[in-house]
């Protein structure tokens, strides 16, 4: 089963491309792709944008569709969306798609979508990205 990929980021609501274990020999791309709006049929539901700046509100809570103004909230728009992982095994090297709900877990803190590999079953994880503070920062 080959999976579709995204021709642009645009059609994404989720995209991310990660080197995976302690010497990166694993490789893993996840992309979510945007949902069709439940009343009208027509426009991909996105986050709102902002009246004045037409920008995207990233920290919206809700999700918009950009035709008739349907809202649906962020948690159950996300419960009902499927992410599609292509990757590389850090643990065996094999290579292989996959399709996961799109669900991030708390492990050891962090939002993480995890996986298992379909060869060995050594679980990957895909973290969110942080940001690395510099000591000198604090100063």
């Amino acid at each position: 089963m080959a999976l579709r990929k995204p021709e642009s980021v645009e059609e994404c609501i989720y995209f991310t491309q990660r080197s995976l274990g302690d010497q990166q020999q694993g490789y893993a791309m996840a992309w979510v792709f945007r949902q069709k709006c439940e009343k009208c049929k027509n426009a991909l539901m996105g986050k709102p944008k902002d009246k004045k700046t037409g920008k995207v509100l990233i920290r919206a809570k809700e999700y918009a569709c950009e035709s008739c103004g349907n809202t649906v909230e962020k948690k159950e728009y996300e419960e009902g969306l499927a992410a599609c992982v292509e990757y590389t095994c850090p643990a065996c090297r094999n290579q292989g798609e996959k399709e996961i709900p799109f669900k991030r877990r708390k492990i050891e803190g962090i939002d993480t979508l995890r996986f298992q590999c379909d060869k060995c079953k050594a679980g990957i994880d895909i973290t969110k990205k942080m940001k690395v503070r510099k000591s000198n920062d604090y100063i």
